[in-house]
């Protein structure tokens, strides 16, 4: 239900390792609550990455508007603001248009961070803007001038990692506070507005493995490995998501490591140690959870 005038919709996220069955089940329950769905998921965020990314077709999303599909290119640097940012628009949409919200957590961390929220960060002046650019020049150089200023927050980045050291050089740049400082004076809020009730999918390993390999020959079948091709062709290797699971095998196979047969064990295997981990996280991270199995779920939700 809506209110427009207390500014809230129904929402609700459905959280479960990869291939438990939650794009489905994400979609019966938008037609049923009549919602937008949210996808947080840090693969299904690219264009043209479709097969691999086990992203829903046009036909299989059934007419329900998503959003966190298909936002940026595969060249494209995106973090959780991205999502908080999507989140924001999607929601402030549908409570114009009388429509609710299911948020389905492909990737949890995005979750969780929306509901406990980032710190703002300054807005950066073309001055600083300048100045990182030149101390940039020496990625290891600035990483040890900042790792002298604040050694806790630093030690937890890369000495490679452009992305993490540029946005702790411009905070102190442009406040003169370290980024331990600047986040400690400026903590985080959660993004979530109201209520956000978590549903789990449960689902046991061994049936869990078995949808993973199953899946892994139809991307297979469909075309997983010109799809590659391409992403290689137009992108190169150098994004980060060219080092996704079912992109970084392809890769190997293509260069001569192993044939087609193990290409196939190798997705599934490491598939089925993302959803291990998947799972540990979703146990842990998120209190009050409804969990259960898709059937249950449904009968829960539908």
């Amino acid at each position: 239900m809506i209110t427009l005038m207390n500014e809230t919709i129904k929402q609700l996220a459905l959280i479960g390792p990869t291939a438990s069955g939650k794009t489905s089940l994400s979609i019966e329950i938008a037609q049923k609550m009549d919602a937008y769905i949210l996808s947080l998921d840090s693969l299904s965020i690219y264009k043209e990455i479709d097969i691999v990314s086990a992203k829903p077709t046009e036909k299989e999303r059934a007419g329900i508007e998503h959003f966190g599909i298909d936002h940026l290119y595969p060249d494209e640097h995106f973090d959780v603001t991205t999502f908080v940012k999507l989140y924001q628009e999607v929601y402030h949409k549908a409570m114009h248009a009388g429509k609710n919200l299911v948020i389905v957590g492909g990737t949890s961390f995005y979750l969780k961070m929306l509901i406990e929220g980032i710190s703002d960060l300054p807005s950066v002046s073309k001055h600083v803007r300048d100045k990182t650019a030149r101390m940039l020049k020496d990625l290891k150089e600035t990483y040890q001038f900042l790792y002298d200023l604040d050694p806790v927050y630093m030690e937890r980045i890369s000495q490679s990692d452009r992305y993490r050291i540029e946005k702790a050089l411009n905070i102190y740049l442009e406040t003169g506070m370290t980024p331990s400082e600047y986040f400690k004076a400026n903590p985080p809020a959660s993004v979530i507005k109201g209520t956000l009730p978590i549903y789990r999918i449960d689902i046991e390993r061994e049936v869990l493995r078995k949808r993973i390999a199953l899946r892994t020959e139809l991307m297979l079948k469909e075309g997983l490995i010109d799809e590659i091709c391409m992403l290689e062709k137009k992108y190169t290797r150098k994004p980060n998501c060219m080092k996704s699971i079912g992109i970084k095998e392809t890769l190997d196979y293509l260069d001569g490591v192993y044939d087609k047969a193990m290409l196939a064990e190798k997705i599934t295997t490491n598939t089925a140690r993302l959803a291990k981990r998947q799972t540990t996280f979703n146990t842990s991270q998120f209190e009050g959870v409804i969990k259960g199995s898709v059937e249950e779920l449904k009968r829960i939700l539908l």
